[in-house]
């Protein structure tokens, strides 16, 4: 009886292979025949299967999940470390107006702050600010926060005691709520001297600038500068319920910036926050200067500003004060004298003469004038001849009082120009050190010494006719210059000839 086909597939093929019996899979051609009771199979390639489609969506769902995460969690993180930064850069600067001194203010305390056990730091004052000022409580009341309201020009002569008198009251309070700092005449270096001040980095060591495309070294002095003002504002206002009273910003010598646009605009910057603080009693800004330029750029911009002029010690304060100097300190009983590098020296007579000395030098280097031996040099020596003209007019200027007191003759700024009929050589001898502007427009000699020199020049033998002299030539050639003409004349005795002979020239 024959077989159907469907019946070989559910049979058993013993073969000898290799010895053992082994059961093999349906023939290849069996799998091909067709089944009464089963579908057809639909092609593989036409449709893919609802399992594989789930997982490619499971997948995708899978990896946006674990990438949304990362963006949280990096934003957040993100969010985190820029509060943790900013919290950073407030205590930073809030640190910076804590009790207490930053380098800069240990190195101009010197002694007192530095190394000095608490013990001799009265001995160390008595030597150091022996001289008593009548304007130490003025100054003891702004750097103290009890005078409000107004910021402060404190102008003086080289030498007069500004920063002696700021850094005294500074040690009275121990540096509470004070900032001091140099000017100086290039921004990037008062930029990096301001950020030390008040302990900003100015976000150069901000992490998230790594992935910025601006960096901060694309910005500006000036912008860096507002930057740090801003930082220092927002300390200011949340110190202030704390504190009940303002904060101090010094700055010391403003006249080293350059009279320029860069210049100028840093003064406006700063006096423009300056106005602000004021009127608000946030913060008191005190800036000190040498020199009256910088009076007469501030001037036209103010309204809460108080200019403090600092003037020379009287005589006979600083006789009596150097008395009881010598007197303690060196076992020695002297008549008078005026300087603290000459209480300190050993032979003050010939300290004051090698003082007086090295200003007259320093004069006659400067602005010595040349008679009428002079060629090519018609604008140097007018600069020249307009300091002696200066000098001359202070000397005749004195008086007996004024010699006994030891009081300098003034001349009122707008005379001062008048008498040497030149407007712009009077700020350039303020500059020099040669005289000095006050704040309330008065000129007259730099120091003491200065006016010795002065003296000195104008009562020498033929100090007028070689005046007179310097001065007929520089007509002479400015007429020159002016004129045209066609004269036959000898040759000079000094042009190749003979060496020109010098008859007359001020004595050191």
């Amino acid at each position: 009886m024959s077989r159907s086909p469907q019946s070989f597939r559910r049979g058993w093929i013993l073969l000898q292979v290799g010895g053992r019996p082994t059961r093999l899979r349906a023939s290849p051609l069996l799998y091909h025949l067709p089944r009464y009771n089963e579908a057809p199979v639909p092609n593989a390639s036409s449709e893919p299967p609802k399992q594989e489609r789930s997982k490619f969506a499971r997948s995708v769902l899978e990896g946006s999940t674990v990438a949304l995460i990362s963006l949280i969690g990096l934003g957040l993180g993100g969010y985190a470390y820029t509060l943790f930064y900013k919290k950073k850069v407030f205590d930073k600067i809030k640190n910076a107006f804590s009790r207490g001194y930053s380098s800069n203010e240990l190195v101009s305390l010197g002694r007192i702050a530095f190394g000095t056990h608490p013990d001799m730091v009265k001995e160390v004052l008595e030597k150091e600010h022996w001289v008593p000022r009548t304007e130490q409580p003025v100054i003891d009341d702004i750097m103290s926060g009890k005078s409000r309201g107004r910021y402060y020009l404190v102008m003086g002569e080289r030498g007069t005691g500004k920063r002696s008198l700021l850094l005294e009251s500074m040690r009275k309070v121990h540096g509470d709520g004070i900032v001091m700092l140099e000017a100086h005449n290039d921004l990037e270096v008062f930029r990096v001297r301001l950020g030390k001040a008040l302990d900003f980095e100015y976000h150069e060591d901000y992490i998230g600038s790594l992935f910025s495309i601006k960096g901060p070294g694309d910005s500006t002095p000036l912008l860096d500068i507002e930057r740090a003002l801003n930082q220092m504002e927002k300390v200011a206002l949340k110190m202030r319920k704390a504190r009940r009273k303002p904060l101090l910003l010094v700055i010391n010598n403003i006249h080293l910036f350059k009279d320029d646009t860069g210049g100028s605009d840093l003064l406006e910057l700063l006096q423009q926050r300056a106005e602000i603080w004021a009127g608000n009693e946030l913060v008191t800004v005190v800036f000190t200067s040498d020199e009256h330029w910088t009076l007469e750029k501030l001037i036209p911009r103010a309204t809460n500003m108080h200019v403090f002029n600092i003037r020379d010690v009287k005589k006979d304060t600083v006789t009596t004060a150097l008395k009881q100097y010598r007197a303690r300190f060196h076992k020695e009983d002297v008549p008078q004298s005026i300087l603290d590098e000459v209480a300190k020296s050993g032979d003050m007579l010939e300290t004051c003469r090698y003082i007086n000395k090295r200003e007259k030098s320093w004069f006659l280097n400067l602005c010595w004038i040349l008679g009428d031996t002079m060629d090519d040099v018609e604008e140097p020596q007018k600069f020249c001849a307009a300091a002696v003209i200066l000098a001359r007019t202070l000397v005749h200027r004195e008086t007996p009082l004024s010699l006994s007191t030891g009081l300098l003759p003034e001349i009122p700024l707008h005379e001062s120009r008048q008498i040497i009929t030149r407007a712009d050589f009077v700020h350039r001898f303020d500059h020099i050190n040669v005289i000095h502007i006050d704040a309330n427009g008065m000129v007259r000699a730099d120091s003491v010494p200065m006016q010795n020199a002065f003296r000195e020049i104008c009562g020498e033998e033929g100090f007028e006719e070689h005046l007179k002299k310097t001065l007929d030539r520089l007509d002479e050639l400015e007429s020159l210059s002016r004129t045209r003409e066609a004269a036959v004349r000898e040759l000079p005795g000094r042009s190749g000839r003979e060496v020109p002979r010098v008859e007359y020239c001020a004595k050191i």
